[in-house]
């Protein structure tokens, strides 16, 4: 059985293949801003931590020093 295609059915799904493509492309837009976003609050919290570990050891080590001179004065 041969089937017949309408020129009609397929300008239908054309257009509704187009309006899918519009709907994805702006979810995909919104998608990506939200990453970019994401991964820029991961540089800073990273980088927030990395400040904080730095200064605990510098913390660590000007209490180091300040012992090593609390024994050499004494």
């Amino acid at each position: 059985m041969a089937t017949i295609v309408l020129l009609s059915d397929l300008k239908d799904l054309r257009k509704q293949k187009k309006q899918e493509l519009k709907y994805y492309s702006e979810r995909l837009e919104q998608l990506n801003k939200k990453l970019f976003f994401i991964h820029k609050e991961i540089e800073l919290t990273n980088f927030i931590i990395d400040l904080i570990e730095k200064e605990k050891i510098t913390d660590l080590r000007k209490y180091l020093d300040d012992s090593r001179k609390t024994r050499t004065d004494e």
